[in-house]
């Protein structure tokens, strides 16, 4: 049944999934027939655009990518903003200082994960979350009554420069202003093309990388974009769907909200019990998690002979135990690899099972911990400066 709105878009020939999700405004500057996209927040971004992304990968790894990503970030302001952000968030929020990224995570009152995301304090009783896949908007007004606050859309895009030349193209961007002494997470405001932009040395790729947060209306998009390539041309900069990316996330040991960990797993069981601040006197999902098991049940899976995909089976001998939550052909590795849930925590690393793909086919493949290489994240810090 199509109701009155679809009735007046179907008449100005407006298409419904552009009117329900956001287009990009950069779309213009890399829109190609060959591309696929995909819906994320709410937004549209290029799953695909018709390159080659093994070549993306290693341009990635070797020089430099800019995407177009479609994280959301949201506005949490007014006078009860920190309160209100300690009850919602599992970090705790008087400590947060202005310039620094904080990555937070968000529970259910059964403390399952329902967001995560990187928390940044814009001033006193202004902050911006942002957030991954689901609808962390509503779930903040929802849970407001009672604070001071207004939960707004910023209307920010973000662009994400990624790979070991990402410091001089942002060096010169900035006409000098960003340089090696910004450290990981480090954030701020930068004028980029005439323009003064929010900015954080972060990303989704584990390699040096910065991110981009556009001022709504206030952005004249095309000229950042422009700006951007002219500055990164020189080093080898190009742009990439989101494919090479996604390979990148996973060997770094990134998670993805709602496929590799959702509101059915707790943050101990994702490994991410480090952004669980118990101390806390009260948020929510504390109490749920006051007595859970802190094992992780989430790990990663190597196999030398296919690539996990999501829904594979992991089997213990005939027993099935787990499920693969997302895998990619890792090049660096040569190894097929993928995230490996299971159902109950136990000594599962180091140990070979088999993977089951969804075509019946079975693998040997091996358990082991995540990230999948560079532990010490020395790639993202900038501390290994090695091109493979």
């Amino acid at each position: 049944m199509v109701n009155l709105q679809e009735e007046k878009d179907l008449e100005n020939n407006v298409s419904i999934s552009a009117r329900r999700y956001e287009e990009s405004p950069f779309i213009q500057r890399h829109d190609t027939k060959n591309m696929v996209r995909g819906v994320y927040a709410g937004r549209f971004f290029a799953v695909y655009n018709g390159e080659d992304y093994l070549a993306k990968y290693w341009t990635l790894r070797r020089k430099a990518l800019i995407f177009d990503v479609p994280e959301k970030p949201i506005e949490i302001s007014g006078p009860d903003a920190i309160p209100f952000l300690n009850k919602v968030l599992t970090r705790k929020i008087s400590t947060v200082k202005e310039g620094r990224g904080y990555y937070a995570l968000a529970c259910t009152p059964q403390g399952g994960i329902f967001m995560d995301g990187v928390l940044f304090k814009l001033g006193d009783d202004r902050f911006w979350y942002v957030q991954a896949d689901g609808p962390f908007e509503t779930w903040l007004i929802a849970h407001s009554d009672g604070f001071d606050v207004t939960i707004s859309d910023p209307h920010s895009r973000v662009l994400q420069i990624q790979g070991p030349k990402s410091i001089d193209i942002m060096n010169r961007a900035s006409a000098g202003q960003i340089d090696e002494n910004m450290k990981y997470f480090q954030s701020g405001y930068f004028e980029l093309g005439g323009q003064k932009l929010y900015v954080s040395r972060s990303g989704f790729t584990n390699e040096l990388g910065f991110e981009i947060y556009c001022d709504g209306k206030n952005t004249d998009h095309l000229q950042l974009w422009d700006h951007l390539i002219k500055a990164g041309t020189p080093f080898g900069m190009e742009f990439s769907s989101t494919r090479a990316m996604t390979i990148r996330r996973i060997e770094g040991g990134i998670l993805g909200n709602t496929t590799d960990m959702d509101t059915t797993m707790t943050p101990f069981e994702a490994g991410l019990g480090n952004f669980v601040d118990m101390e806390k006197d009260s948020f929510i999902g504390r109490s749920a998690l006051l007595d859970a098991d802190k094992r992780t049940t989430l790990l990663g899976l190597t196999c030398g002979t296919a690539t996990p995909s999501s829904g594979s089976m992991i089997l213990d001998g005939e027993t099935h135990v787990g499920n693969i939550t997302a895998g990619v052909p890792s090049p660096t590795l040569g190894l097929g690899i993928g995230y490996a849930r299971f159902f109950n925590p136990g000594e599962w690393t180091g140990r070979t099972m088999i993977l089951q793909l969804p075509d019946g086919s079975r693998h040997s493949s091996t358990i082991v911990e995540t990230p999948f290489f560079d532990r010490d994240h020395h790639i993202v810090r900038g501390i290994d400066r090695n091109i493979p």
